[in-house]
């Protein structure tokens, strides 16, 4: 059976993943975020944020209440709903 924990399902992040960005001296979510690419999938980070920062709590030492989440960054543009339903382009 396989010993792989996955925190974050969108980008197949593991725990493994993020215990080696901490080990690299990285030392909050922004920084974990950018290393492994956590948050950036399709969920932004609602399913694996609590995870990954309990997980980021206890690799630095820090409590879970120390630990800030990332910055969102919502699309710049908002995409019109018809481009995700399959509507014909005219």
């Amino acid at each position: 059976m396989s010993k792989k924990i996955i925190l974050c399902r969108c980008e197949d992040v593991t725990a493994e993943d993020v215990e080696r960005a901490a080990r690299t001296g990285f030392s909050d979510l922004e920084e974990i975020k950018r290393y492994t690419g956590f948050g950036t999938g399709p969920c932004q980070g609602k399913e694996c944020l609590r995870g990954i920062a309990a997980a980021v709590a206890r690799l630095t030492g820090k409590s879970e209440s120390e630990i800030r989440p990332f910055t969102s960054r919502p699309p710049l543009v908002p995409t019109e709903i018809k481009f995700f339903a399959g509507t014909p382009r005219r």
